[in-house]
């Protein structure tokens, strides 16, 4: 797969990150970082190079500017974080994008991940449960030219029906049980990438194989804040 940005405005994402502090020095460190995620076993070039591409800076508090390109989580308000980079990148790798994707993305969050599935040129309908950080990401992303399919103030664990089949589903919150609702808004074939689990979470893929058969591959721990019913 060739990255593709056809629907991305280049010139005018340069130009908006000019005016939000987007430097050279941002530039090396995300280099650096795609190096670390490629030693931890990171493969997908796609996945490499849109982390290399994004300011995870502007995501974030300014407070945790310094700290944003090494591979940890941070706060983000309302209890909940921004994944380490290491985690979305292997979320993301585990999706194998192709161009044109259909992706329903669970926990909008800061919106980083939400840009890597469309810098990699998915069509991405995503959904938060928190209304301040939905309010926050709806104006971020388009300062960055970042523009899904659909964003949504929701419940998750309700996915979203009338928009469905999806090609993928990526859930950034850990879920005690894999959400029915979800796994019916698979299209066959299609991936769901979703940590599952109380305290900690053990990283699964589930892919439909039919109208009533999941094909089950587990990744190792990992640890999300908790999937919550209902919105806020």
């Amino acid at each position: 797969m060739n990255l593709n940005f056809d629907n991305f405005n280049v010139n005018l994402l340069n130009k908006l990150l000019t005016n939000l502090k987007d430097t050279n020095k941002h530039q090396g460190l995300r280099n650096q970082l795609a190096k670390v995620l490629e030693e931890k076993g990171i493969l997908d070039k796609n996945v490499l190079e849109v982390i290399k591409k994004i300011p995870r800076h502007l995501f974030l508090n300014s407070s945790f500017e310094d700290f944003a390109y090494q591979d940890k989580a941070f706060p983000i308000g309302a209890g909940q974080t921004i994944s380490q980079p290491y985690t979305v990148a292997f979320q993301t790798q585990l999706l194998q994008i192709k161009k044109e994707d259909k992706i329903l993305e669970i926990g909008t969050g800061s919106g980083y991940q939400t840009a890597v599935l469309y810098m990699l040129g998915a069509k991405v309908y995503s959904i938060e449960r928190q209304n301040e950080l939905f309010k926050a990401t709806s104006l971020l992303l388009p300062k960055l030219g970042i523009r899904p399919k659909h964003l949504s103030f929701g419940d998750g664990y309700k996915g979203l029906p009338n928009h469905a089949p999806f090609d993928s589903i990526i859930v950034t919150a850990g879920a005690p049980v894999i959400p029915k609702p979800l796994m019916a808004q698979l299209k066959i074939g299609g991936k769901l990438v979703i940590p599952v689990g109380e305290k900690n979470q053990i990283m699964t893929l589930l892919i439909r194989k039919n109208e009533t058969q999941f094909e089950k591959h587990e990744f190792g721990d990992f640890k999300f804040v908790p999937l919550l019913e209902n919105k806020n």
